[in-house]
């Protein structure tokens, strides 16, 4: 019942995401939006990784809700990135602004990759969903390393 809570307020949230920019009244609106989106995926994702990294037992159906809540999620900061949202309490590099298509391309990688990791979730291996949590993970990082300040 919670997870498909969850879901609904996730499906809800990235109806609304889609004209963001218009919702946010100040930048600073758009900084915190983002960031508790990204906070969200992150925690998550996180639950994820401690299964596939033996932390925690693996639990195919708890791994399959939280997936689904990331590839859900992973649609909503990219429209709080708008123009005159990099001041403030940001760890946004100036990159993100400057070279635009080339963050568009890293978010539609980790989104797409949200989508593989939400199939292999599905088929409820272990195996399988290491290979796409790997995936996922590197295309995370691969934005972290270029579009985010340490």
């Amino acid at each position: 019942m919670k997870i498909n809570t969850a879901l609904i307020l996730a499906s809800v949230a990235t109806a609304m995401a889609l004209p963001a920019s218009a919702q946010f009244a100040k930048p600073e609106d758009a900084v915190k939006y983002r960031k508790a989106s990204l906070t969200l995926i992150g925690t998550h994702f996180g639950r994820v990784g401690a299964m596939v990294s033996g932390k925690v037992p693996f639990d195919a159906k708890v791994a399959a809700e939280n997936v689904e809540l990331v590839a859900e999620l992973a649609k909503l900061p990219w429209t709080a990135f708008a123009e005159g949202t990099d001041k403030g309490e940001t760890r946004a590099k100036p990159e993100i602004w400057k070279e635009a298509g080339k963050f568009k391309e890293a978010s539609d990688k980790f989104q797409a990759e949200t989508l593989k990791l939400q199939a292999a979730a599905k088929t409820g291996n272990l195996d399988t969903l290491k290979t796409a949590f790997g995936a996922t993970g590197a295309s995370c990082k691969a934005c972290h390393d270029t579009f985010r300040k340490d």
